[in-house]
C-alpha cells in the first residue's frame, strides 16, 4: 500500500482545483497548471483537497498511486511558492550573464555557450558563479537546471565545472611521481 498516495492533497485558500476526468487543473496566484494522470488512477475533489485512489488492487496501479499523488501535490505547490534549483560555477574563468532572453556561459570551450531561457522558466545570476533556475513546473526546472549543468559537469580531479547547490563531488587523486 502507498503511504504517500493515501494522503489528501490540501488545496490552500486561493487556489482552486478541478478534475475533470482524469485530467486534474491547479489555479493559483503564480499561475495555472495541469496534469492528465494514469488511467490506473482516480482523481477526485473533496472538501478543499483533492484525493488519488487505484481503480484496482494491480501492481501497476499501486505503483503509479504515489506518483499521481506526487504529482498533483506538485501543481499545488508550483502554483502558491514555485520551485526553484541552484547551480554553482567552480573554475578559474568559469562565469555566467543573463543578457535578454539567453544564458551566456564561459565555461572554458573557446565559444562562450549561449542557452536561451524556455518559456515559463526565469534565470537569475545574483553572482557570476551563480544561477538560479525558477519556475512554477517542477519538472521543467529541474530540466533545465539538469541542461545547464551538462554543457560542463563537474570533474572529479579538480571540482571544476557546473553542479548543484550542497551537490558532493567525489575527488579523486592526481597522477603521482
Amino acid at each position: 500500500m502507498s503511504r504517500i498516495g493515501r494522503k489528501a492533497v490540501a488545496v490552500p485558500q486561493g487556489v482552486s482545483a478541478s478534475v475533470e476526468g482524469q485530467k486534474v487543473k491547479v489555479k493559483g496566484p503564480k499561475g495555472a497548471l495541469e496534469v492528465v494522470l494514469h488511467d490506473d488512477i482516480t482523481p477526485r475533489m473533496e472538501a478543499d483537497s483533492i484525493i488519488v485512489a487505484p481503480r484496482a488492487e494491480t501492481k501497476r496501479a499501486r505503483a503509479m498511486w504515489g506518483l499521481s499523488r506526487s504529482l498533483v501535490n506538485n501543481l499545488v505547490t508550483g502554483v502558491t511558492k514555485g520551485f526553484e534549483k541552484r547551480l554553482e560555477i567552480s573554475g578559474v574563468g568559469y562565469r555566467a550573464a543573463v543578457q535578454g532572453k539567453n544564458l551566456h556561459l564561459s565555461l572554458g570551450f573557446s565559444h562562450d555557450v549561449t542557452y536561451p531561457i524556455p518559456d515559463g522558466i526565469a534565470i537569475a545570476t545574483p553572482r557570476p558563479v551563480e544561477v538560479v533556475v525558477s519556475g512554477i513546473d517542477r519538472q521543467k526546472v529541474g530540466q533545465v537546471a539538469a541542461e545547464i549543468r551538462a554543457f560542463r559537469p563537474p570533474e572529479p580531479y579538480k571540482g571544476k565545472g557546473v553542479k548543484y547547490a550542497g551537490e558532493y563531488i567525489f575527488r579523486k587523486e592526481g597522477k603521482k611521481k
